[in-house]
C-alpha cells in the first residue's frame, strides 16, 4: 500500500491559518468569555428599551398588522427584531474599534509576519464580531422569552442563519469604518454619529408606514437606502418562518462590498511603529 504523504509547506500553511485564527478570534473570544460585565452591558441597552418601550407604547404600535404579521401583535414583540439589529449594530462598531486599536498597537502588523493574506486576517476579524454578535443575540431572544415572547423552535433555527447574515454586513460596515479612521479617538464619535442615524431612520422601533402616514416621505425614502433596514425586516420574515429575498440579497451584497472596500483600503503598517518619533 503507498502512504498518502501531505507535503511540508501545506503542512506549514496550515499550521499558520489556525494559530492566525485563534489569535484573532480566539482572542475577541476568550476577552469576551472572561468578561462577564461585557455581555451584561451589552444587553443592558435593548433590555431597557426592551422594557420601557414596550411598556409605553404597547397601545400606540400595537394594532399594526403590517407583513409578515397576519394577525394583531404586541408592540414587544415587534421590538425584537429591531433590538436584535441593535445589539449586532453596537457589537460590530465594537468589535471594529478593536480593530483600531490593534492596528495602533501593531497587533496587525505582527500578524502579517504569517504567511496569510490580508484578506485572511480581516475575515477572521469579520468572524470574531459576527460571531460574538450571533451569542448576544441569542442570549437576547432568551431573555425575550421570560418576557413572553415567544417564537416557533422552527422559525428560530431558520432565523439563525439569517440572523448570521444580518450580523456579518453590520460588522462589515464597523470594518470598513474602521479602516478609514485614523486615529483611534476618532472612532468613538463616528461610531455615535453612525449607529443613532442607521437605528432610528429604520423600522426597528416602528413601521415604516408610519413614517409615511405622518409626512415624513423623505425620512421613509432614508430609511429605504439604510442597511439597517433590511437587516431588521430579513430577520422579522425570518422569526415568523419567512423568507424576504430583497433584504437577503441586500445583506449578502452589503457584507460583499463593505469587506471588499475594507480590504481595499486596510493598512496594517499605520500604527505606533510607524507614527512614532525618530531618535
Amino acid at each position: 500500500m503507498q502512504a498518502t504523504t501531505i507535503s511540508g509547506p501545506a503542512v506549514g500553511r496550515a499550521i499558520h491559518f489556525f494559530r492566525a485564527l485563534y489569535a484573532v478570534v480566539g482572542r475577541e473570544l476568550f476577552k469576551f468569555v472572561r468578561q462577564p460585565t461585557r455581555l451584561a452591558s451589552a444587553l443592558v441597552r435593548p433590555l431597557l428599551w426592551f422594557v420601557v418601550f414596550a411598556a409605553g407604547f404597547h397601545n400606540v404600535f400595537g394594532v399594526a398588522i403590517i407583513p409578515p404579521y397576519e394577525t394583531y401583535i404586541e408592540y414587544k414583540v415587534y421590538m425584537v427584531p429591531g433590538l436584535l439589529g441593535m445589539i449586532a449594530l453596537f457589537n460590530g462598531m465594537q468589535s471594529s474599534l478593536s480593530l483600531v486599536y490593534d492596528r495602533e498597537m501593531g497587533v496587525m502588523r505582527l500578524l502579517l509576519t504569517a504567511p496569510l493574506s490580508r484578506s485572511v486576517l480581516l475575515g477572521f476579524k469579520l468572524l470574531a464580531g459576527t460571531t460574538l454578535s450571533l451569542l448576544q443575540m441569542l442570549v437576547f431572544l432568551g431573555v425575550a422569552w421570560l418576557f413572553d415572547v415567544e417564537f416557533q423552535w422552527l422559525h428560530l433555527l431558520a432565523a439563525v442563519p439569517v440572523m448570521i447574515l444580518a450580523a456579518t454586513l453590520l460588522a462589515a460596515l464597523g470594518l470598513m469604518l474602521s479602516v478609514y479612521v485614523r486615529q483611534l479617538e476618532n472612532f468613538a464619535g463616528t461610531m455615535n454619529f453612525v449607529i443613532f442615524p442607521m437605528f432610528f431612520i429604520s423600522p426597528a422601533l416602528y413601521p415604516l408606514w408610519k413614517l409615511e402616514e405622518s409626512g415624513a416621505w423623505w425620512l421613509d425614502a432614508v430609511a429605504s437606502c439604510n442597511p439597517f433596514t433590511y437587516a431588521v425586516e430579513a430577520m422579522r420574515f425570518a422569526l415568523y418562518g419567512q423568507f424576504n429575498a430583497t433584504s437577503i440579497a441586500v445583506l449578502i451584497v452589503g457584507s460583499a462590498t463593505c469587506f471588499y472596500i475594507s480590504l481595499r483600503g486596510y493598512d496594517p503598517q499605520r500604527g505606533w511603529m510607524r507614527q512614532r518619533p525618530r531618535g
